[in-house]
């Protein structure tokens, strides 16, 4: 694999919208989240195809294109960040200049739809992407310190660390309003225990299956998934894209589950009805309820990474990022 040299201070990361556009942010949102990367010692710049806004709330493959080879280009830019996510970076994938890419290797990160951007790349160049804030997630005010010490972990330095779960999560529309957070307490769980080491892969469970049957889907096999779904999805839609994926899967090495969303229904009950009918997870590793995913905060991790996953200690360690 290969690993992106890690951010610094001063370095500049360009800003680009892959899906969704950035007209979708407010004037605010946007200083606030600039104000934020800058603190901890970024520089901010942008593409300048990111504010356009089309019927879709995205703009033309070419100009997405435009942008992200560009920030790839660029040997000033030394990190990238997208926007938003949305519904349609998996159009790109046919178009990218993967060698372009891999002969300029740099930090790509974002989530969501963002999943099959990402692991496209990883999977076609070798070169570990980034599951993590998006440039909006920095105007979050509360629970910010975590997702900043994550993120920084993973992107501004090299040894291995440990990812200890938030003190506290929220579910709520912050983007509405910062103040009036309900913020309720952490506990990753465990559905089987196990100790397990392998490469990552995942993000956005129905993103990732997007990229079945095609060149782009890794090569899953002995690797630990981490995924994750958002409000749209229900218990039953789920559990067909999660046995979907496994059993295109093959054998893994251990599972972790992203914290779900309150409007997608999935209570614990039904998430715990779902690992059972699945043979393959009384013998591995399983974790659920843990920081990524569309709930706050969220931690960052490396696609195509190595890491080693402790269910029994509720313990997760990054080890080549």
């Amino acid at each position: 694999m290969i690993i992106p040299k890690k951010l610094q201070s001063g370095d500049e990361i360009r800003i680009i919208a892959p899906s969704r556009s950035a007209s979708i942010l407010s004037e605010q949102g946007i200083k606030q989240a600039k104000k934020k990367l800058e603190e901890i010692g970024l520089v901010v710049t942008f593409g300048k195809h990111i504010f356009e806004s089309d019927l879709h709330h995205s703009t033309s493959i070419e100009n997405r294109l435009d942008d992200l080879h560009e920030a790839f280009l660029d040997s000033h830019v030394k990190g990238i960040l997208t926007v938003i996510g949305g519904f349609n970076s998996n159009e790109l994938l046919p178009y990218l200049d993967y060698e372009c890419i891999q002969q300029n290797p740099k930090i790509l990160c974002g989530y969501s739809d963002i999943t099959a951007l990402a692991t496209a790349i990883t999977a076609r160049t070798g070169l570990i992407t980034y599951s993590g804030p998006h440039f909006s997630s920095f105007h979050m005010e509360q629970l910010q310190d975590y997702q900043i010490e994550f993120f920084k972990n993973c992107l501004m330095q090299s040894s291995s660390y440990q990812i200890e779960p938030s003190l506290a999560w929220s579910d709520d529309a912050w983007f509405l309003d910062q103040d009036n957070r309900n913020l309720e307490s952490t506990k990753w769980k465990v559905y089987n225990e196990g100790h397990t080491n392998g490469r990552l892969f995942g993000g956005n469970l129905c993103t990732l299956n997007l990229l079945q049957g095609t060149s782009y889907m890794p090569n899953l096999e002995n690797t630990i998934l981490f995924l994750e779904d958002d409000e749209m999805t229900i218990p039953e839609t789920f559990a067909r894209d999660l046995s979907s994926l496994l059993q295109s899967a093959g054998r893994i090495n251990g599972l972790v589950i992203g914290r779900f969303q309150r409007e997608s229904k999935m209570t614990e009950e039904h998430l715990v009805f779902l690992f059972d009918k699945l043979p393959i997870l009384k013998s591995i590793p399983v974790l659920y309820d843990v920081d990524f995913g569309h709930t706050q905060p969220i931690f960052t991790f490396p696609i195509g990474g190595k890491i080693e996953l402790n269910s029994e200690e509720n313990q997760i360690k990054m080890i080549q990022f």
